[in-house]
C-alpha cells in the first residue's frame, strides 16, 4: 500500500479580472498549500475502484464519476496502463469549500498513481492531464507556492522566503458554497493586477461569497480577533477562511478557542508548506 496527502490549497490573495465569452473567468491568485489535508491510499485491485470514508466520505458518495477516478482514468489511458488499482480517499477537508479538496484529491490520484504503476511521467505529463481535469488541478499538482493566471492553470512558481512553516488555521462555518453562484455574484469590476506584496491584494470574490453565505463575515471577524493573526481572508469562493500566525502557539490558542466558541465550525490547524 502506498499513500499521497492531497494538501489543502489556500488562495492568499485572488483578483478577478474579468469573465470570457464562455462563462469562465481570467483571475489572477497566488497558491499555497498546508501541511494537511485529504489522505489517498491505492493497493492491488482489479480495475479502477474508489472507497469513500473519513468524516466527509459520505458528502462525495453520491457523486456519480468522482474526480478521483476521472483523474486515475485519464493516467491510465494516456499510459495505456493494464493493471488495476484500488483506491481508498480519507475525505478529511469539506466539501465545496474553496480549499480545492476536489481537485487536491485528483492531483493526489495522478501523482499516487504514476509511483504505483511504475510510468515513466513527468511533472509536465501530469500537468497536461490536470488541465483536462479543473482550473485549480494543475496548481495542487505542484503542490508549491506559485502565481496564477488565466483560469489559475498557467502558473509560475514563486520563491516567497519565510513563507514556508507559516501557521495557518483554517476554519469553515460548515456551509458548502457551490463556486457558481458566487461568481455570478461577482459585480464585474476587474480588480487589476496582483501586487507582488500578497498581503496588499484582497479576494475578490469574498463580498460576492458573504452576499451567497453571509456566516463567511461572521467567520472572518472571529478569526480577525484572534491573537497574534496577521492576515485573514477568504479561500477560493468559500466557505473556507483562514488566518495566518506569527507563531503556532498563538495559532494553537486560536483552534482550542474555536472547539469551544465554535464546536460546530470545522478548524484545522497546519503550516503552510
Amino acid at each position: 500500500m502506498m499513500e499521497e496527502i492531497a494538501r489543502a490549497k489556500l488562495n492568499l490573495a485572488l483578483h478577478v479580472r474579468g469573465r470570457e465569452p464562455d462563462g469562465y473567468h481570467r483571475i489572477e491568485t497566488l497558491f499555497a498549500f498546508c501541511e494537511h489535508g485529504d489522505v489517498l491510499r491505492v493497493d492491488e485491485g482489479e480495475g479502477l475502484s474508489l472507497a469513500l470514508e473519513g468524516p466527509y466520505g459520505g458528502a462525495l458518495a453520491a457523486e456519480p464519476d468522482n474526480l478521483v477516478l476521472r483523474a486515475a482514468r485519464a493516467l491510465r489511458d494516456r499510459f495505456a496502463v493494464r493493471n488495476g488499482a484500488t483506491l481508498t480517499l480519507d475525505k478529511r477537508l469539506p466539501v465545496a469549500s474553496g480549499i480545492g479538496g476536489g481537485s487536491a484529491d485528483a492531483a493526489a490520484a495522478l501523482r499516487l498513481l504514476t509511483s504505483w504503476w511504475g510510468l515513466a511521467a513527468s511533472e509536465a505529463d501530469l500537468l497536461e492531464i490536470a488541465r483536462l481535469l479543473g482550473a485549480d488541478v494543475p496548481a495542487c499538482v505542484l503542490s508549491r507556492t506559485a502565481r496564477g493566471s488565466g483560469r489559475g492553470d498557467a502558473l509560475v512558481e514563486v520563491d516567497l522566503p519565510g513563507l514556508a512553516g507559516t501557521a495557518a488555521l483554517l476554519v469553515n462555518p460548515g456551509v458548502p458554497v457551490p463556486t457558481g453562484p458566487v461568481f455570478r455574484a461577482w459585480g464585474g469590476v476587474d480588480g487589476g493586477s496582483l501586487p507582488e506584496d500578497f498581503r496588499l491584494g484582497r479576494n475578490d470574490l469574498q463580498v460576492p461569497a458573504i452576499h451567497v453565505a453571509p456566516i463567511i463575515a461572521d467567520t472572518l471577524a472571529w478569526l480577525e480577533s484572534r491573537p497574534g493573526a496577521t492576515l485573514v481572508r477568504m479561500s477560493g469562493s468559500g466557505a473556507t477562511c483562514f488566518a495566518l500566525f506569527e507563531d503556532e502557539t498563538r495559532r494553537d490558542a486560536a483552534a482550542a478557542d474555536l472547539a469551544v466558541a465554535r464546536p460546530d465550525w470545522w478548524g484545522m490547524a497546519t503550516r503552510l508548506c
